[in-house]
């Protein structure tokens, strides 16, 4: 395959936020049904009609035929743990216990070099076939989780942020670390990494309960020595956590209140879940500039409660789409989807279609302080694009033939899809999965007697 070529197919991108309306804003997105999108050297050249967009194009750029097909944006994902891709599906725990009985034993297992190197390769994999080209990532406390994940990525030319988990207490003694030897390990990480192609490092306290004051403490000050770092870390997602964050931090009058302490609250942290936040928290986030990352099939999956989308939105926190995986139930970004509208149905505001395709693209890029380079289609963007297929199931295939609107048929696609839907996916401007070769790849006799 050369350097450039011109994707054809149907073209959805979104310039803006589309609001909560059915209806969404004008000039909140750009759609082209006989759409061209020129990609080249790993960029965008362009994006226009084909009709308009064909003529300009060299006769030797491979055209690459997805008509019947929906290319948008790769998919986002603000949050999720890599290390728990082989705990995903674990039965009957809330999130404390959860923790102790799968998350840990899973994660010491990454104590093996080996073990994290096989995990990376598999989880990008499952990342990548479910549209996803970019994620903000928990690795575990090992350094060796770190560098498998972004050599990975390095290998595959993705956009990734990672960084290693910092707990010094109340965890098992094989994944804790100390507030200086955490620290010293972070520093090593970012000087290896951090800003290395198309990676970033995350700071990444797991959260109050697990790091003592001088860790946090310590965090803070890496933190406050290059604002072009990451943090992610978790924030009210249990009422059973709130609980034994207030009795191990009497001195803050909330669980904010502890992270704020120690600085690590501000424009690149991301907080994972904040379910169970008060007005005054949701206001001093907004202040901060801080991402809430939105977990619902994580959320529901482990019984933590409702997040309430509007009222964090309506506080001006911003907020992204996020997988988690482990307690999440898929990576692919439409099971996501999925989980945040029967989240939202179950307070009255249902998600749209427009909002959440928003989300998993220009939203979660803009959460990341990423948009001016993903998140969207346009010239000069990294071609991070995901291919989606209206047809990958017979049930979807009818329901979308029955739709007489595109809102109809995003929603559809939105409420029925999975990875199977993912058609193919490039990053960098390179395709990185395609849907039937991983079949074949799988099936190799049934594709050879289907294609003689």
């Amino acid at each position: 395959m050369t350097d450039s070529q011109l994707l054809r197919g149907a073209v959805l991108t979104f310039d803006a936020d589309p609001g909560e309306a059915p209806t969404p804003d004008a000039d909140s997105l750009r759609y082209w049904e006989d759409g061209a999108v020129w990609v080249e050297g790993g960029r965008i050249r362009a994006v226009d009609d084909f009709s308009a967009l064909a003529p300009h194009v060299p006769e030797e750029v491979e055209i690459v035929d997805y008509r019947g097909k929906l290319i948008m944006p790769g998919f986002i994902d603000s949050h999720v743990h890599y290390s728990q891709l082989d705990i995903i599906a674990s039965f009957g725990r809330e999130l404390l216990d959860w923790l102790n009985d799968y998350t840990f034993p899973a994660e010491c297992r990454f104590a093996e070099r080996a073990h994290a190197i096989d995990v990376a390769e598999r989880f990008l994999d499952e990342m990548l076939r479910g549209g996803t080209t970019t994620a903000q990532v928990f690795c575990t406390s090992h350094p060796d989780s770190v560098d498998s994940i972004f050599s990975a990525a390095q290998q595959r030319r993705l956009r990734l942020l990672a960084g290693k988990v910092l707990m010094d207490r109340h965890a098992p003694e094989a994944l804790t670390d100390s507030a200086t030897g955490g620290v010293r390990d972070s520093e090593r990480l970012i000087a290896d990494w951090h800003g290395k192609d198309r990676l970033a490092y995350s700071l990444t306290p797991r959260f109050a309960l697990t790091s003592s004051r001088e860790q946090l403490d310590a965090v803070g000050g890496v933190l406050r020595n290059d604002q072009s770092l990451y943090l992610q870390s978790h924030l009210s997602e249990n009422r059973g956590e709130l609980a034994w964050v207030a009795e191990l931090f009497p001195e803050c009058r909330d669980y904010l209140a502890v992270y704020e302490r120690y600085g690590l609250v501000g424009p690149r942290s991301t907080y994972a879940h904040g379910i169970h936040l008060s007005e005054d928290e949701r206001a001093r986030l907004a202040d901060a500039g801080a991402n809430i990352a939105f977990s619902p099939t994580s959320n529901l999956f482990l019984g933590s409660g409702l997040f309430d989308r509007l009222a964090t939105r309506d506080a001006g926190v911003v907020t992204s789409l996020a997988s988690d995986v482990g307690a999440g139930t898929g990576l692919c970004g439409l099971t996501t989807l999925q989980g945040a509208y029967q989240v939202g149905a179950l307070q009255g505001q249902p998600l749209t279609a427009w909002q959440g395709f928003y989300r998993l693209t220009l939203g979660n890029a803009k959460a990341l302080h990423l948009d001016h380079r993903i998140g969207r289609i346009q010239a000069g963007h990294e071609a991070d694009v995901v291919v989606l297929d209206f047809a990958a199931t017979p049930l979807l295939a009818r329901r979308t033939q029955m739709a007489e609107t595109l809102g109809e048929r995003l929603f559809a696609l939105m409420m029925l899809g999975d990875d199977r839907c993912v058609y193919a996916t490039w990053a960098d401007g390179r395709l990185v999965h395609q849907r039937d070769a991983d079949a074949c790849r799988e099936a190799p006799q049934e594709c050879t007697s289907m294609h003689s």
